[in-house]
């Protein structure tokens, strides 16, 4: 794989054009770090066009999801001091935000150079950047001459919440606030009930639009209160950047309709867990016209080999991906406690109980959907091994390995599946030692941080992931 290499520097007349095409008098910088949350500052224009972005303290790669500090990140992999990063735009990311009049927002990318005790060299913050790696997986794509159009499913509860003596108890949100309706059973595929939240909706698909996130439709889902939004087809850099934005949007456009909407894996122990399904296409870059670009397929709409390869990649690789896919204890609750939700690397067409499924599709659309990653999942790390793993199967050229219920079973709880990830050599050279030893500390100090509570899923899971997810 290529080392990891910062976002480069931007142009400050291409920012200011930029600038001006959105009207914007203020940015608001965004980063990515390991969780679902948007970190960074708002700056004015004048001070965006002169820092080329903007600084940010370096603690914000290490923070846990509640703010911990892990001793095993600071100092042997992050700075204690704290040292400022500099944030790098995407200026192709650059967007209005939705309902602020001269106000943009633009996804960034860290850089600035530490020393590392546990790595005993000097680090850039980029490698320690979930987006930077996705950037890095496509461009190993790219040198074989493949890209890929990346296609995403969300699932999401809209959530009431009661907080009674510390305690938070969760129902089906109320059809608009103070309005009494609410689901007494799961209304699956309801359009009546999904009528109900047209408001919700019809706010969250134009905000959409005007951040360039590509929804196709939306439906209630098979568990009580759930909803699962789609999105049509992209290339894949764009549509993790697109779950980023979405998840964001639809907690904050949530908020200001009186109920949550929560991407926890399993809320509920008696309904489906929430997933974060996405769709996997490879083509041929350099195809010339009227040549078959299609990897998976051939024109007569058999599958290829290839299909098969990068299969096999993922199924060979996938336990250490698991602490990718399931990043929290509730995530392995929704292995566990399963409706459709895989426990073994198994793959096969149409069944929804497989971790990869090939769908039935023309020789035009055909793809594998990965159904481990839960709600709760990073998207630019997920993309990233998903997408990596693939491509060390069809660089392997080994066909996928048949499934029986006893095979290729997966890490069933958090501490294996960080295990796995630590000791694999294939996804420390998909994602950096730096990113990958960073991503574990984290996580181990989340579990036990989590351990050490009297009543974990209620003073962990429902306190911080309904929200934070």
């Amino acid at each position: 794989m290529n080392p990891t290499t910062p976002l480069p520097l931007v142009d400050t007349e291409q920012a200011r054009t930029a600038l001006e095409r959105t009207g914007a008098r203020s940015i608001e910088c965004a980063l990515g770090d390991f969780t679902s949350v948007a970190r960074g500052k708002r700056v004015h224009a004048d001070d965006f066009l002169a820092l080329g972005g903007c600084k940010l303290p370096s603690v914000v790669l290490g923070l846990t999801l509640t703010g911990g500090e892990p001793e095993a990140v600071f100092g042997p992999l992050l700075p204690e001091s704290y040292v400022d990063m500099h944030l790098v735009p995407d200026l192709g990311t650059l967007v209005p935000r939705p309902g602020r009049t001269g106000e943009a927002s633009v996804i960034c990318e860290p850089t600035g150079r530490w020393w590392s005790p546990h790595l005993g060299r000097e680090i850039d913050a980029s490698e320690l950047s979930p987006r930077a790696a996705l950037r890095r997986v496509v461009a190993d794509l790219a040198a074989q001459g493949l890209e890929a159009l990346v296609a995403p499913e969300l699932e999401l509860f809209l959530l009431s919440r009661e907080e009674s003596a510390g305690q938070v108890s969760l129902g089906a949100a109320r059809a608009y606030p103070g309005a009494p309706a609410r689901e007494s059973a799961c209304e699956a595929l309801s359009l009546e009930r999904a009528s109900h939240f047209d408001a919700y909706f019809d706010e969250l698909y134009a905000a959409c639009a005007c951040m360039g996130i590509p929804l196709s439709g939306h439906a209630h889902e098979s568990a009580f209160s759930q909803y699962e939004v789609n999105f049509l087809p992209g290339p894949a850099l764009q549509q993790a950047d697109a779950v980023f934005r979405f998840k964001r949007l639809a907690r904050e456009i949530a908020a200001r309709h009186g109920f949550l909407a929560s991407f926890a894996a399993k809320p509920f122990f008696d309904q489906p867990g929430t997933g974060m399904h996405w769709h996997f296409s490879v083509q041929r870059r350099d195809a010339s016209d009227g040549d078959w670009p299609h990897l998976f397929s051939h024109p007569d709409g058999e599958s290829s080999d290839a299909l098969g390869h990068f299969i096999a990649g993922l199924q060979a690789h996938t336990p250490a991906a698991m602490a990718v896919f399931a990043p929290y204890d509730m995530a392995f609750d929704r292995i566990a406690l399963s409706n459709a939700s895989p426990s073994h690397a198994s793959w096969g067409a149409e069944d929804r109980a497989l971790a990869f499924r090939i769908p039935s599709s023309s020789a035009l659309a055909r793809r594998v959907e990965n159904r481990l990653p839960g709600g709760d999942a990073n998207p630019y790390l997920t993309v990233a091994a998903t997408l990596g793993l693939g491509l060390v199967g069809l660089q392997a050229a080994q066909p996928p390995q048949a499934t029986d219920p006893q095979a290729h079973a997966l890490p069933t709880d958090l501490l294996v599946a960080l295990e796995a990830m630590a000791a694999s050599p294939v996804m420390r050279a998909l994602l950096g030692d730096a990113l990958v030893d960073t991503y574990v500390a984290i996580k181990r100090h989340e579990h036990d941080e989590r351990a050490a509570l009297a009543d974990p899923r209620q003073q962990w899971d429902l306190t911080h992931l309904i929200e934070l997810a």
